[in-house]
Protein backbone atom coordinates (compact mmCIF):
# COMPACT_ATOMS: atom_id res chain seq x y z
CA UNK A 1 0.00 0.00 0.00
CA UNK A 2 2.12 3.48 -1.12
CA UNK A 3 0.78 6.57 1.03
CA UNK A 4 -1.57 8.31 -1.81
CA UNK A 5 -3.70 5.02 -1.71
CA UNK A 6 -3.39 5.40 1.88
CA UNK A 7 -4.79 8.56 1.87
CA UNK A 8 -7.87 8.05 -0.23
CA UNK A 9 -9.10 5.14 1.17
CA UNK A 10 -8.03 4.68 5.18
CA UNK A 11 -10.31 7.68 6.59
CA UNK A 12 -12.46 5.71 7.47
CA UNK A 13 -10.82 2.91 9.06
CA UNK A 14 -9.92 3.85 12.54
CA UNK A 15 -7.60 2.05 14.06
CA UNK A 16 -6.78 1.99 17.95
CA UNK A 17 -4.08 0.16 19.90
CA UNK A 18 -2.16 -1.00 22.17
CA UNK A 19 -4.13 -4.16 22.02
CA UNK A 20 -2.55 -6.80 23.33
CA UNK A 21 0.10 -6.88 21.01
CA UNK A 22 1.38 -3.70 20.75
CA UNK A 23 3.25 -0.97 23.63
CA UNK A 24 1.99 1.94 22.55
CA UNK A 25 -1.15 3.02 21.12
CA UNK A 26 -1.84 4.34 16.52
CA UNK A 27 -5.29 5.56 15.65
CA UNK A 28 -6.45 7.90 12.73
CA UNK A 29 -6.79 11.73 14.45
CA UNK A 30 -10.67 11.88 15.46
CA UNK A 31 -10.27 15.26 14.17
CA UNK A 32 -10.48 13.55 10.57
CA UNK A 33 -13.18 14.76 8.79
CA UNK A 34 -12.51 18.67 9.54
CA UNK A 35 -14.48 21.36 11.30
CA UNK A 36 -12.80 20.18 14.24
CA UNK A 37 -11.11 21.71 17.66
CA UNK A 38 -9.48 20.03 20.41
CA UNK A 39 -9.42 22.05 23.45
CA UNK A 40 -6.72 23.24 25.79
CA UNK A 41 -5.36 19.59 27.45
CA UNK A 42 -2.22 17.45 28.59
CA UNK A 43 -1.43 14.18 29.59
CA UNK A 44 1.46 12.14 30.67
CA UNK A 45 2.22 10.32 27.26
CA UNK A 46 4.15 11.67 24.54
CA UNK A 47 2.21 12.45 21.75
CA UNK A 48 3.15 12.46 17.63
CA UNK A 49 0.74 13.81 15.28
CA UNK A 50 1.71 12.53 11.60
CA UNK A 51 -0.18 14.94 9.12
CA UNK A 52 -0.11 12.87 5.63
CA UNK A 53 -2.88 15.20 4.15
CA UNK A 54 -4.99 17.95 4.73
CA UNK A 55 -3.82 20.59 7.66
CA UNK A 56 -4.17 21.12 11.25
CA UNK A 57 -2.96 24.24 13.85
CA UNK A 58 -1.06 23.50 17.11
CA UNK A 59 -0.83 25.42 19.94
CA UNK A 60 1.63 24.43 22.30
CA UNK A 61 2.13 27.05 25.52
CA UNK A 62 0.66 29.51 23.48
CA UNK A 63 2.56 28.96 20.78
CA UNK A 64 1.05 28.43 17.09
CA UNK A 65 2.28 25.89 14.59
CA UNK A 66 0.53 24.93 11.18
CA UNK A 67 1.06 21.58 9.71
CA UNK A 68 1.27 20.60 5.94
CA UNK A 69 1.44 17.26 4.74
CA UNK A 70 4.63 15.25 5.57
CA UNK A 71 5.26 17.27 8.79
CA UNK A 72 4.78 16.09 12.36
CA UNK A 73 3.93 17.44 15.80
CA UNK A 74 5.71 15.88 18.63
CA UNK A 75 4.11 17.00 21.87
CA UNK A 76 5.81 16.19 25.06
CA UNK A 77 4.34 15.25 28.29
CA UNK A 78 2.36 17.39 30.09
CA UNK A 79 2.66 19.86 27.76
CA UNK A 80 -0.57 22.23 27.75
CA UNK A 81 -1.93 21.96 23.52
CA UNK A 82 -5.04 22.05 21.80
CA UNK A 83 -5.83 21.24 18.10
CA UNK A 84 -7.96 23.03 15.16
CA UNK A 85 -8.37 20.74 12.39
CA UNK A 86 -10.57 23.29 9.83
CA UNK A 87 -10.56 20.42 6.95
CA UNK A 88 -11.15 16.81 6.59
CA UNK A 89 -7.48 15.64 7.02
CA UNK A 90 -5.23 11.97 7.21
CA UNK A 91 -3.25 12.21 10.40
CA UNK A 92 -2.07 9.42 12.40
CA UNK A 93 -1.38 9.52 16.45
CA UNK A 94 1.25 7.97 18.11
CA UNK A 95 0.59 7.99 22.09
CA UNK A 96 4.08 6.52 23.42
CA UNK A 97 3.73 5.95 27.43
CA UNK A 98 6.10 7.61 29.07
CA UNK A 99 7.60 4.84 30.42
CA UNK A 100 9.20 3.87 27.10
CA UNK A 101 11.54 6.34 27.90
CA UNK A 102 12.39 5.95 31.51
CA UNK A 103 16.83 5.21 30.93
CA UNK A 104 16.69 8.52 29.32
CA UNK A 105 14.65 10.57 31.79
CA UNK A 106 16.82 13.88 33.44
CA UNK A 107 15.45 15.19 37.01
CA UNK A 108 11.83 14.36 38.41
CA UNK A 109 10.82 11.53 35.60
CA UNK A 110 11.03 14.14 33.22
CA UNK A 111 12.22 14.21 29.29
CA UNK A 112 11.47 16.78 26.80
CA UNK A 113 11.87 16.33 23.45
CA UNK A 114 12.41 19.64 20.66
CA UNK A 115 9.92 20.74 18.57
CA UNK A 116 12.21 22.24 16.13
CA UNK A 117 12.96 20.79 12.44
CA UNK A 118 15.64 17.92 12.43
CA UNK A 119 17.24 16.24 9.05
CA UNK A 120 15.16 12.79 10.38
CA UNK A 121 11.71 14.37 10.02
CA UNK A 122 11.46 12.67 6.85
CA UNK A 123 12.51 9.46 8.27
CA UNK A 124 10.32 9.87 11.59
CA UNK A 125 7.26 10.17 8.53
CA UNK A 126 8.12 7.20 6.51
CA UNK A 127 8.57 5.29 9.82
CA UNK A 128 5.08 6.47 11.19
CA UNK A 129 3.54 5.44 7.63
CA UNK A 130 5.20 2.32 7.46
CA UNK A 131 3.82 1.28 11.16
CA UNK A 132 0.24 2.48 9.84
CA UNK A 133 0.21 0.12 6.67
CA UNK A 134 1.83 -2.71 8.18
CA UNK A 135 -0.84 -2.45 11.34
CA UNK A 136 -3.45 -2.24 8.83
CA UNK A 137 -2.43 -5.33 6.91
CA UNK A 138 -2.59 -7.27 9.81
CA UNK A 139 -0.44 -10.13 7.20
CA UNK A 140 1.45 -12.54 9.50
CA UNK A 141 4.11 -11.57 11.65
CA UNK A 142 2.75 -8.06 11.84
CA UNK A 143 3.31 -6.97 15.51
CA UNK A 144 7.05 -7.80 15.38
CA UNK A 145 7.37 -6.04 12.42
CA UNK A 146 5.40 -2.94 13.64
CA UNK A 147 7.47 -2.81 16.81
CA UNK A 148 10.66 -3.31 15.14
CA UNK A 149 9.89 0.26 13.69
CA UNK A 150 8.56 1.51 16.62
CA UNK A 151 11.89 0.80 18.71
CA UNK A 152 13.92 2.40 15.77
CA UNK A 153 11.42 5.82 15.87
CA UNK A 154 12.10 5.73 19.85
CA UNK A 155 15.80 5.29 18.67
CA UNK A 156 15.58 8.34 16.97
CA UNK A 157 13.52 10.05 19.58
CA UNK A 158 16.06 9.84 22.13
CA UNK A 159 19.31 9.98 20.26
CA UNK A 160 18.29 12.92 17.85
CA UNK A 161 15.24 15.37 19.50
CA UNK A 162 15.62 14.45 23.41
CA UNK A 163 16.61 18.07 24.83
CA UNK A 164 19.46 17.55 27.95
CA UNK A 165 19.36 20.67 29.59
CA UNK A 166 15.93 21.13 31.02
CA UNK A 167 15.25 24.92 33.09
CA UNK A 168 13.66 25.06 36.53
CA UNK A 169 10.36 26.39 35.27
CA UNK A 170 9.78 23.62 33.22
CA UNK A 171 10.48 21.21 36.12
CA UNK A 172 8.09 23.22 37.87
CA UNK A 173 5.59 23.61 35.44
CA UNK A 174 5.78 19.82 35.03
CA UNK A 175 4.79 19.07 38.71
CA UNK A 176 1.98 21.34 38.77
CA UNK A 177 0.43 19.77 35.93
CA UNK A 178 0.89 15.99 37.25
CA UNK A 179 -1.34 17.48 40.39
CA UNK A 180 -3.56 19.02 38.34
CA UNK A 181 -4.24 15.71 36.59
CA UNK A 182 -5.71 14.19 39.30
CA UNK A 183 -8.16 16.59 39.13
CA UNK A 184 -8.87 16.59 35.75
CA UNK A 185 -9.25 12.93 36.27
CA UNK A 186 -11.77 13.65 39.07
CA UNK A 187 -13.31 16.06 36.63
CA UNK A 188 -13.49 13.52 34.09
CA UNK A 189 -15.45 11.31 35.74
CA UNK A 190 -18.10 13.46 36.73
CA UNK A 191 -18.87 16.35 34.26
CA UNK A 192 -21.70 14.89 34.07
CA UNK A 193 -22.68 16.22 37.79
CA UNK A 194 -22.17 20.02 39.09
CA UNK A 195 -18.98 20.42 39.88
CA UNK A 196 -18.61 24.28 41.63
CA UNK A 197 -14.94 24.99 41.61
CA UNK A 198 -15.43 25.36 45.39
CA UNK A 199 -16.37 21.93 45.67
CA UNK A 200 -13.50 20.54 43.78
CA UNK A 201 -11.05 22.64 45.56
CA UNK A 202 -11.85 21.41 48.68
CA UNK A 203 -11.98 17.63 48.01
CA UNK A 204 -8.31 18.03 47.10
CA UNK A 205 -7.75 20.34 50.16
CA UNK A 206 -6.96 23.39 47.97
CA UNK A 207 -8.60 27.13 48.46
CA UNK A 208 -10.57 27.76 45.74
CA UNK A 209 -8.10 30.55 44.85
CA UNK A 210 -5.32 29.03 44.91
CA UNK A 211 -6.85 26.13 42.59
CA UNK A 212 -8.14 28.76 39.92
CA UNK A 213 -4.48 30.26 39.68
CA UNK A 214 -3.42 26.99 39.31
CA UNK A 215 -5.39 26.38 36.60
CA UNK A 216 -4.57 29.63 34.84
CA UNK A 217 -1.06 29.56 34.96
CA UNK A 218 -0.02 26.16 34.49
CA UNK A 219 -3.23 25.15 31.95
CA UNK A 220 -3.43 28.29 30.50
CA UNK A 221 -7.04 28.25 30.38
CA UNK A 222 -9.45 28.80 33.67
CA UNK A 223 -11.37 26.24 35.42
CA UNK A 224 -14.94 27.44 34.20
CA UNK A 225 -13.65 27.11 30.76
CA UNK A 226 -11.94 23.72 31.00
CA UNK A 227 -14.43 22.23 32.74
CA UNK A 228 -16.96 23.70 29.37
CA UNK A 229 -14.29 22.02 27.17
CA UNK A 230 -14.69 19.00 28.56
CA UNK A 231 -18.73 18.75 28.91
CA UNK A 232 -18.63 20.35 25.20
CA UNK A 233 -16.66 17.31 23.93
CA UNK A 234 -18.92 14.70 25.18
CA UNK A 235 -21.99 16.71 24.07
CA UNK A 236 -20.23 17.30 20.51
CA UNK A 237 -19.93 13.42 20.25
CA UNK A 238 -23.69 12.86 20.77
CA UNK A 239 -24.86 15.60 18.62
CA UNK A 240 -22.92 13.97 15.51
CA UNK A 241 -23.80 10.34 16.90
CA UNK A 242 -27.45 10.07 18.41
CA UNK A 243 -30.47 11.54 17.62
CA UNK A 244 -31.20 12.88 21.30
CA UNK A 245 -33.00 16.48 21.80
CA UNK A 246 -30.44 19.32 22.07
CA UNK A 247 -32.02 19.96 25.43
CA UNK A 248 -31.29 16.15 26.50
CA UNK A 249 -27.61 16.50 25.41
CA UNK A 250 -27.46 19.47 27.35
CA UNK A 251 -28.63 17.47 30.69
CA UNK A 252 -26.93 14.45 30.37
CA UNK A 253 -23.48 16.21 29.74
CA UNK A 254 -23.87 18.74 32.71
CA UNK A 255 -24.94 22.20 31.35
CA UNK A 256 -27.35 24.14 33.46
CA UNK A 257 -29.65 23.46 30.16
CA UNK A 258 -29.97 23.84 26.24
CA UNK A 259 -29.77 27.74 26.42
CA UNK A 260 -26.15 27.36 28.07
CA UNK A 261 -25.20 24.38 25.83
CA UNK A 262 -25.88 26.52 22.45
CA UNK A 263 -23.85 29.58 24.18
CA UNK A 264 -20.59 27.39 24.65
CA UNK A 265 -21.17 25.44 21.54
CA UNK A 266 -21.62 28.79 19.20
CA UNK A 267 -18.49 30.30 20.76
CA UNK A 268 -16.47 27.44 19.33
CA UNK A 269 -18.20 26.27 16.56
CA UNK A 270 -19.68 29.47 14.88
CA UNK A 271 -22.90 28.12 14.76
CA UNK A 272 -25.88 26.54 17.21
CA UNK A 273 -26.06 22.75 17.60
CA UNK A 274 -28.95 22.37 15.79
CA UNK A 275 -27.37 24.06 13.15
CA UNK A 276 -24.53 22.25 13.46
CA UNK A 277 -26.99 19.11 13.09
CA UNK A 278 -29.01 20.15 10.66
CA UNK A 279 -25.16 20.74 8.30
CA UNK A 280 -24.13 17.62 8.93
CA UNK A 281 -26.92 16.21 7.62
CA UNK A 282 -26.38 17.87 4.48
CA UNK A 283 -22.99 16.33 3.65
Amino acid sequence: MDINRMQKTEYTHEIIMPNNDIPFKMFLFEGKDGNYIRNKHWHRSVEIFALFEGELEFFLNEASYPLSPGEFMLVNSNEVHSIHSPRKNMTVVLQIPLSTFERYYTDERFIYFTHSSKNQDEEVMRLIRDMYETYAGGQTGYEFKVQSQFYMLVYLLVSKYRETEVDEEMLKANRKLNKLSQITEYMKENYSQELPLAQVAEKFHYSPTYLSRMFQKYAKVNYKTYLDNLRLSHAYQDLMNTGYTIGMIAEINGFANSKAFSKVFQSRYGMLPSQFRKKQGEL
